[in-house]
Formats: C-alpha cells, structure tokens, sequence
C-alpha cells in the first residue's frame, strides 16, 4: 500500500504518489511526461506528447452534454527541486520520500512537489472518474513553468477548442486567482579572471540557515536572500580590508526562489587574519538583530582555509559595487489591491566560473513598463560595473477581467458548498495563465487550488481536508450543466 493510501479523495492521491514517485524537477520532466501519456492509454483516451514533453489529453463530453463549451483544466508537470543541507538524495534521479500525518503531506527533507503535481493527480482523477458529468474536457500538462514557463511558449494551441479555462497553479483555498505578474530572467556576468594570491590569507565565509521561498508569493515577507547579503558583508569587509579579494561566491539554484545560502572564498590581507574573524563575528550579530522575527536562523562565519588563486583587488572591488548597488526585493505595491506587491526582483542564483562572476535575476511586475523599468536598472547598474547582461523567458502578465462567466460560476458553486464568500485576489506571482489568455482570444480563466505553505522549498506542505475540498468544488463546477 502506498504512503497516502489512506487519504481521501483517494484517486487524487493515488495519482499523486505514482507522479511522486518519478523524478520531476524542472529540465528533467520526460519521466513524468511519459506517465500521464501513460494513464492517458490506459482510461482510452485521446493524447498528445511534443517534443519538449509537455501533454494534451482530450475526453468527450459525456452523454447529452458533447456539444457544450469545452473546459480547459491546466497544470504543470515539473517542480522545484529543493533539500535541507543533510539530504543525500538525487533528486534527478530518484522520486520523493512521501509521509503524511492525515492533515498534511510533505516529502522527508526535500520540496514536495505539490507546485503544481497536485493539479496534475486532480485533474488525473477527474479524467478518470466515470461518475463525473461533464463537458468536453481538455487537459493540458505544461513543463518548465518553474523556470520561465518555457512548455507554455513552446505548446502548440492551435487544436485546443475550449475558452473556459480553469488553471489549479494557486495555492490558497478560497481565494481565486484573476490577475498575475508577468515576468522575466536576466543572466548577467561580470569578467573576472584569477591570479595567484600572494602573502594573503584564504578564508571560507557562508551566510546559512535562512527560510528562503517562493521569489513570488514570500517576497514581502521580509525574508533575508543570501546572494545579496554576502554582497553587503564582502563589501564591508573590502572597506575594513582594502585590498580584499574574491576567489569563489556561490549561492542558489533557481532564479524564483530566494536564495537561503552562499558560500564564498576570499583573500585576505597579510596580518589581518584575526581582525577579520572578529569582523566577521560582530556582522553576525548584526544580520541576527536585522532580521530577528523573519528570519531568526541566519548565521554568518567564516574559517581559514586554501585558497590560491582569486580575483585582483582592482577587479574585486568593481563586482562588489556591482552587488552592493544591486536591488533586491519589493519595489512598488499594487494600489488596486492593497498589500499586493506589484513589482519586485530577486537575485536568485550566483556562481564563479572561469571567466567571471555569473548571476540571475528574476524580475516581477503586472505592470509590463516597470518590468521594463526594473530590468533596465539592472542592466545600467551591471553594465556600468564593466559586466553583461541578457534577457529571456519574458512572459506576459494576466490582466483582471470586469467580466467573467466562469468566475461568477465557480464562486457561486464555492459559496454553496463551503458557506463562505470567495476572495478575489491578484498574485504577485507568475502563472500561465498569461500566456494562453494572450494566445487563445476570448479565454475565460481563472486560477484556484488547495492549501501550500512553503512552496519551493524543503519545509513544503500540502493540507489534505483542502484538497478535498477543492476538488469537489471542481468536481461539482463541471457536473453542473450551463
């Protein structure tokens, strides 16, 4: 018997654990593409597979209802693959260790997935539930949503009929998602090569133990990144130390989530080894007193160890002013709906290579000319520090609509199961919804899902009473004729 065997609905879990159970992090998504088509031919039903993986699976509509409306259900396949510092596990290679205590399911010491798996089991179990009246059905798995949406890009609409369009990528129970940020990555690089230390003394600094999380939905929390700071500590350390220099600065995977470590390697000067250490110590206190409340497991340190080559002093001083003049975070709310964030950018991944520093920026706004806006001061400020940048996976946003059918629809089927009124509410975060809203003229969307805490990272959770609750909401959305 399966780990979530237990748990009702049991289809949606089920599903769940078999997609679990495949390696799915976003790059690595041919296993868990192969699967759905998989169930796909195995309930008899029509499928598409396209070369970068993602899946289109279509089901008539039951009997009495084949010419109605098609509905779209969408989801994707791939995760971010986050793990404490103690976990061993290959997460390209090997599927996630699932536990659950009846109230929550989470994986042992890596993310869980639920971003967006668990719209994939639901809308599995809908496909495959023979009870279920229904209308047309259109089931769309994209790949690649993590890391700039780039299944979304690449997927061919063109054989997709539907104009409801029901995203299950939102991760608050009640709350209905009608509006997103659009996006975009910059890849910037500062040239820098190493030369032989001299009398220096090498020293290993790190910046550990902060929460991190989503670049989108944990944005506004306060939460500390670890690129940015070891850019504020390195930088104050060269103005203690002149002549400081930067052999190694590495932290993050993934441009949308915020970075909770960097490890770095610099030269110090001859004679300053123990003021250092002492330098070190006192910033320590200082992150711990900055960010007690929000992020109250920060710790800086720092310790000897071989390092021979770095940076020149020259060259280390202009990447630091690089780092240092960089923002980081919120940048402007959004005046229409209070305490949303309308723009913001996060400095999500770093790392030294032969030829310089290499740095990825994640960049946030429903608004596309501060988009535009951010990206060009991160462009000014890299390029006036003598480095370059490049920009992709520019993705549009999801502007509110005044009217909606469909959203009108499922409140009212929300309100009479639950008892509550839903809460509209637009995301700071990216959603596909953008994308296929700009592509297929007159989509009705809209986005719902159940309870996620700590999304995209190792502490991941997914409330099982919600997703129950939000599947028969589904569930009974598409039961219901008109």
């Amino acid at each position: 018997m399966g780990v979530l065997s237990g748990l009702e609905p049991k289809a949606v879990f089920s599903y769940f654990e078999k997609l679990c159970a495949v390696p799915h992090g976003s790059g690595n998504t041919k296993q868990i593409s192969d699967l759905c088509v998989g169930f796909a031919k195995e309930l008899g039903l029509r499928w598409r597979q396209d070369e970068v993986n993602n899946v289109v699976i279509w089901k008539d509509g039951t009997p009495g209802r084949e010419n109605e409306d098609a509905v779209i259900l969408q989801g994707h396949l791939d995760m971010v693959c986050a793990k404490t510092e103690d976990c061993t596990k290959d997460m390209a290679a090997e599927g996630l260790d699932l536990a659950t205590d009846g109230e929550w399911v989470w994986a042992e010491k890596t993310s869980l997935g639920g971003d967006n798996c668990i719209a994939v089991a639901m809308i599995l179990a809908l496909l495959a539930d023979e009870t279920l009246e229904h209308p047309p059905l259109e089931a769309v798995f994209t790949v690649d949503e993590e890391v700039g949406m780039d299944g979304a890009f690449a997927l061919d609409c063109s054989d997709l009929k539907g104009r409801r369009f029901l995203n299950l990528d939102s991760e608050e129970e009640g709350v209905f998602t009608v509006s997103c940020a659009g996006g975009l990555r910059m890849d910037c690089r500062f040239p820098g090569t190493q030369q032989p230390l001299a009398d220096e003394t090498g020293y290993t600094v790190e910046i550990s133990g902060l929460q991190g999380g989503h670049s989108g939905g944990d944005i506004d929390k306060g939460r500390a990144s670890a690129n940015q700071l070891m850019g504020r500590v390195l930088f104050s350390a060269m103005e203690q130390f002149p002549g400081l220099r930067v052999a190694d600065i590495r932290g993050g995977r993934f441009d949308n989530v915020i970075c909770p470590r960097n490890d770095a390697k610099v030269a110090v000067p001859a004679g300053k080894a123990e003021a250092f250490e002492t330098f070190i110590r006192g910033f320590d206190a200082a992150l711990k007193n900055e960010y007690a409340g929000c992020d109250d497991g920060v710790a800086l340190g720092c310790a000897p160890a071989a390092v021979e080559t770095a940076l020149s002093a020259s060259v280390t001083s202009d990447l630091l002013h690089v780092l240092l003049a960089l923002p980081q975070g919120v940048q402007a709310m959004n005046v229409d709906f209070p305490g949303l964030v309308q723009t913001s950018l996060n400095l999500g991944v770093m790392r030294m290579e032969p030829d310089g520093l290499h740095f990825s920026v994640s960049v946030r706004s429903c608004i596309a000319t501060q988009k535009a806006m951010i990206a060009q001061r991160v462009r000014a400020i890299v390029e006036h520090g003598g480095g370059a940048t490049s920009t992709h996976a520019d993705y549009p946003g999801w502007q509110y609509a005044r009217t909606s059918p469909m959203r009108d629809r499922i409140m009212e089927v929300w309100k009479e199961l639950s008892g509550q009124e839903g809460r509209l509410e637009a995301t700071h975060g990216g959603l596909e919804c953008g994308l296929f809203v700009e592509r297929l003229p007159g989509l009705d969307a809209i986005s719902i899902g159940p309870e996620l805490h700590d999304v995209h990272s190792a502490r991941e959770r997914l409330s099982v009473a919600s997703t129950r609750r939000v599947y028969r909401l589904v569930w009974e959305y598409l039961n219901r004729r008109g």
